[in-house]
């Protein structure tokens, strides 16, 4: 086997620097495999939030208030999950991180699916959340095996699994909800983390990990070529030193500025797929949540996560043309254009274009914002 030697370089250069001459090989797309099955995983369970509520709320006489308490609770799950997982991760690594929410999201996914009342249901959705708090590590270790020039075209074929999800999501609980009812999408929808188990074989430890644990990280590719590099107490030897470089006060400013744009795209994508759920219908004069058994409930939502395949396209095109931040900048303000029309009560089919409008530029910033994340 072939060692790619990297010398006479001076100190002072970062991890990503020996990914280019490795290119896309077998090993970047069982991660890429992987990780995207992961984010189908995570896709559909967000997603049949908006499906579950809708049919528990008739069924066991909840309020409105409790109903939404449902996917409440299941959002702070992945706030406490987010944090523990990742400090999970950062002492046993991404791999054991990985194999840990692929069996809690299993278990409490399947399980609830056999819920008796409201209060375990509630627990049980509350564990499936904390499951998939780490899911962004998926997006995070893959992008950690692609090179810089590479990511985002890669990132935006990596963010297709998520539109995949969607869609499909939705498709499933058209067919489903009406033959055999939400237990039985619950425990559906839990089959992707299930398969996370099955090719748990295919997770690579990330380098950056490796590097920081061991002191080195190699990657094997298909073209027989072995990229090694070391960290010899500062000395270059035929290897290469990284030095990581990010002083305090700026790593605290740009992660304050990574939490507020996350915290900005994940709320108006979550709230336009919440707010889908609940379109009022002018034709039979209320307003709220419609019946399981309309099939318009479906159609808008099938329509809106349908959305994601155009704001997919269009994240690929405007990284290309204008870059990250600009891009970022001109959907986020298009986004909040096509938003500001709901404040005003609007027919059914004038709410879910609206909708449709601002579920494409909004999925198109989420791309963007998982992309640029893992690179400040």
């Amino acid at each position: 086997m072939e060692r790619l030697q990297i010398e006479d370089l001076e100190m002072g250069y970062t991890l990503e620097e020996p990914l280019p001459p490795i290119g896309f090989g077998k090993v970047q797309f069982m991660v890429l495999s992987y990780s995207g099955l992961g984010w189908v995983a995570e896709a559909m369970e967000m997603m049949l939030l908006s499906f579950v509520g809708a049919a528990i709320q008739p069924e066991w006489a909840l309020s409105s208030a409790e109903e939404s308490f449902l996917s409440a609770v299941a959002f702070t799950g992945i706030i406490v999950g987010a944090s523990s997982w990742d400090l999970f991760s950062d002492f046993y690594g991404t791999k054991k991180g990985f194999l840990g929410i692929s069996l809690v999201s299993t278990i409490a996914g399947f399980l609830s699916a056999f819920a008796p009342n409201y209060i375990s249901l509630l627990i049980l959705r509350f564990f499936a959340g904390y499951g998939i708090g780490c899911a962004h590590m998926l997006a995070s270790s893959f992008l950690e095996f692609v090179p810089i020039q590479n990511r985002g075209t890669w990132m935006t074929v990596f963010s297709a699994s998520w539109t995949f999800a969607t869609t499909i999501e939705a498709a499933i609980a058209w067919w489903i909800m009406h033959r055999f009812g939400w237990r039985h999408l619950l425990g559906v929808s839990t089959l992707p983390y299930l398969l996370t188990l099955v090719y748990y074989g295919l997770v690579k430890q990330p380098p950056r990990h490796q590097f920081h644990t061991q002191g080195r990280f190699s990657i094997l590719v298909t073209n027989n070529i072995k990229v090694t590099a070391m960290c010899i107490e500062g000395q270059v030897s035929g290897y290469i030193w990284f030095h990581f470089g990010y002083s305090l006060p700026q790593s605290i400013r740009t992660t304050v500025f990574i939490w507020l744009l996350y915290f900005a795209t994940s709320f108006t994508y979550y709230s336009i797929g919440f707010l889908t759920s609940h379109i009022c219908y002018e034709e039979s004069g209320t307003c709220g949540m419609p019946s399981i058994q309309d099939a318009r409930f479906y159609i808008n939502m099938f329509i809106t996560s349908f959305a994601e395949l155009p704001g997919l396209a269009l994240a690929s095109l405007i990284l290309v043309k204008v870059g990250r931040r600009i891009s970022m900048e001109i959907m986020i303000i298009a986004g909040l254009i096509l938003l500001l029309p709901l404040v005003v009560h609007q027919n059914t089919i004038t709410t879910t274009a609206y909708l449709f409008g601002a579920r494409v530029f909004i999925s198109a910033t989420f791309i963007v914002s998982q992309i640029c994340a893992p690179e400040v």
